[in-house]
């Protein structure tokens, strides 16, 4: 099995993951062979990545760490609490409005809770970007992998359940205030004027004062919304303070928030390749981000898991057979087309030998 964007398939393809509407009920089922107006129907829903069955992927085990029905759940919880949680900034003292927001916490809670079982049950390198993208809106979806991410953080940090669900919920929660910035200004194409970034730096302090006042949460779920974009050295916002001053849950909010941030695509610019992620995190190391945080954070994911189609700097595309924990940017490639884009037998390089350190990873499909 492996991933390919929906631009690379043709008609003839067998589906190698079923694929779900947002709401969770079925598009596609696995095992269908795509048509062309299969393919035009899923353009049409926005997907963007699927999962196929062929004889060059033929052995390669795709292990989720967070299933396909569990992501599609969270994200419908994660829209349904958020929607919920803001309209109480309208009517703070509706019954009504306050029992729906608790009711929708709790149900956040829940599902937090299947992701950390999960990652905790399963211990090995998390399978980054290892499900299939359908109808992306980027708060919903930021805000899960921030969770998920922050969750494996938390777990390699030795820390105790109580502390990983707070963590969990902060990060579920963390750019709560995103939902009163105008969706002009979130998802402008063109660069921000100072006016609109003041404005949408506003969202730690607006999530902030709303989390606070929900009696039901503890309070630092609403320290999470505050400082995730502060910084050790003090040139983060909203309140510009220090290391000593930070809170530990967001000095590991802060790793997972920039590493999704930036290695996501956005309207306004393209996403950048999972190692090149982390190396924007560590060149922030000491200054910015917590080092050790980040140390955690590079030897706990799998940035180019098993099944993800990639091309490499000579021309020659593969399929990514297994994830190298020593050196996470170069793992084991079945070379399945050469230079000049023609089918070959398929052979197997390491990126990670001497022979082959001037070869690297230039594009992956899950990224497109």
């Amino acid at each position: 099995m492996r991933l390919i964007t929906l631009d690379r398939s043709e008609a003839g393809i067998t589906l190698g993951k079923s694929i779900y509407y947002e709401n969770g009920k079925m598009l596609l089922a696995k095992g269908t062979l795509l048509s062309d107006s299969l393919i035009k129907r899923l353009k049409n829903f926005q997907v963007f990545t699927i999962y196929i069955e062929d004889e060059e992927s033929e052995g390669i085990d795709v292990v989720e760490s967070i299933p396909e029905e569990l992501r599609v759940e969270s994200i419908e919880a994660i829209t349904k609490g958020l929607t919920s949680i803001a309209n109480l900034s309208s009517h703070t003292k509706n019954i009504q409005g306050m029992m729906q927001s608790d009711k929708a916490i709790h149900e956040m809670q829940r599902i937090f809770q299947s992701i950390s079982s999960c990652l905790t049950e399963n211990r090995t390198a998390l399978n980054l970007l290892a499900t299939t993208k359908i109808i992306d809106n980027h708060l919903y979806t930021h805000s899960l992998n921030v969770a998920i991410y922050a969750c494996q953080l938390a777990i390699e940090n030795g820390l105790p359940k109580s502390q990983i669900e707070e963590i969990g919920l902060g990060a579920l929660l963390h750019d709560l205030g995103k939902m009163f910035i105008p969706p002009e200004v979130l998802n402008k194409k063109e660069r921000l004027s100072d006016e609109e970034f003041e404005l949408i730096k506003m969202h730690s302090e607006l999530g902030f004062e709303l989390l606070r006042k929900i009696h039901s949460l503890p309070l630092v779920i609403s320290h999470c919304a505050l400082q995730h974009h502060e910084r050790l050295d003090g040139k983060g916002y909203p309140r510009g303070i220090k290391e000593e001053e930070i809170h530990p849950y967001a000095k590991i909010l802060s790793v997972a928030d920039v590493f999704d941030a930036v290695t996501s695509q956005r309207v306004y610019r393209s996403a950048m390749l999972p190692h090149k992620g982390l190396e924007v995190l560590y060149s922030g190391s000491g200054t910015q981000f917590d080092q050790n945080q980040i140390n955690l954070f590079r030897g706990c994911i799998a940035i180019y898991p098993p099944g993800l189609t990639v091309k490499l700097n000579d021309g020659r595309t593969g399929i990514v057979t297994k994830y190298n924990f020593t050196s996470v940017g170069r793992p084991i490639i079945r070379i399945i087309k050469d230079e000049e884009n023609q089918p070959v037998q398929p052979y197997e390089i390491d990126l990670s030998t001497s022979e082959n350190l001037t070869l690297e990873i230039v594009q992956a499909d899950a990224l497109l």
